[in-house]
This record gives C-alpha cells, sequence and structure tokens, in this order.
C-alpha cells in the first residue's frame, strides 16, 4: 500500500527499523558468530550473539509499542516480524543443538563423542544463518519499501492507517 501523506521526516524514521535490523544482524550473526567459533570458546560462545541479537530484539519490540506517525510505527512492525522470523530460526537451532547433545550422550569413545557434537552442532546452526540470510534480504526490501512510501498490505490490513 502506497502511503504518499508520509513526511521525508518519517520516511526517514520510518527506514531506521530496518537499519537497525540489518547491522544488528550483520554484527552479531555474521561477523560474531563465526569469531567467537574461530576463538574455540566452545558452544557457550554461541550464547553471546544470541544475547545481543535478543538485545536488538527486545529494543524493536519495545519501539515498535510506542506511538508515533502511522508510517513510522508501520515501519516499526515489520522490522519486529521480521525479527520473530530470525527467532524462530534460533529456536529450531536450539532445537537441534539439544537433540545434537542428547544424541552424543549415547556415544562411549570420547574422540567419536566429540566428532560427532562438532558434525552436529555445525550443521544444527544452519537454519539461524539461514534465518539471518532470509531476514537480511527482507529488511533491505522493507527499506527501499520505506522509501518509496510503501507499507506492505498485510501491516496495513493489520494496523489500518489513519482517516484522510
Amino acid at each position: 500500500m502506497r502511503y504518499d501523506n508520509a513526511t521525508p521526516d518519517e520516511v526517514k524514521k520510518a527506514q531506521a527499523p530496518h537499519n537497525l535490523y540489518i547491522s544488528g544482524v550483520f554484527a552479531f550473526n555474521l561477523l560474531m558468530t563465526p569469531a567467537i567459533l574461530g576463538m574455540k570458546i566452545g558452544m557457550i560462545g554461541l550464547l553471546i550473539p544470541l544475547f545481543f541479537s535478543s538485545l536488538m530484539i527486545g529494543y524493536i519490540y519495545l519501539r515498535s509499542k510506542k506511538t508515533a506517525a502511522w508510517f513510522v510505527e508501520a515501519h516499526w512492525k515489520l522490522a519486529f516480524l521480521r525479527a520473530r522470523l530470525l527467532l524462530l530460526g534460533y529456536a529450531i537451532s536450539g532445537t537441534l543443538i539439544f537433540i545434537a547433545w542428547l544424541i552424543t550422550l549415547t556415544m562411549n569413545d570420547h574422540n567419536m563423542r566429540h566428532i560427532l557434537w562438532t558434525a552436529l552442532t555445525r550443521v544444527a546452526v544452519v537454519p539461524t544463518v539461514i534465518m539471518v540470510l532470509v531476514t537480511a534480504v527482507m529488511e533491505f526490501s522493507s527499506f527501499a519499501q520505506a522509501s518509496k512510501r510503501e507499507v506492505p498490505d498485510n501491516i496495513a490490513a493489520k494496523f489500518p492507517p489513519p482517516a484522510a
């Protein structure tokens, strides 16, 4: 839906949640996670990017509840919907890591346990990586929508614009 009543200042403010999300995802997930894996902190080190991503998502959530111009609010709500997809990726990865842990508990050989744990946890992280990339592309698209003064129809249906 095109919303022509948005001022240039509102357009800039509507782009802010998408900038925040994209910056956070790249900093916390695409840069920090491989660095932590490279430092060999262990699986507990993967909680660091999760913590910072959760802070970012929490801020987007809280900000999406504030009252502002309709166009700006709609884009904050859209950014939070995308953040929920990332949380889904985290949940799937967490479940797969838990299953990997249960499987490795059954192994008697320590070396085989270590090899299997390493292989399964690397595979378990894939859903989060996929969601990071998918939501980043979606957020780039939303940034462009904000600059064109557009709001997705599903957001406009759930959160109707004010009467002109």
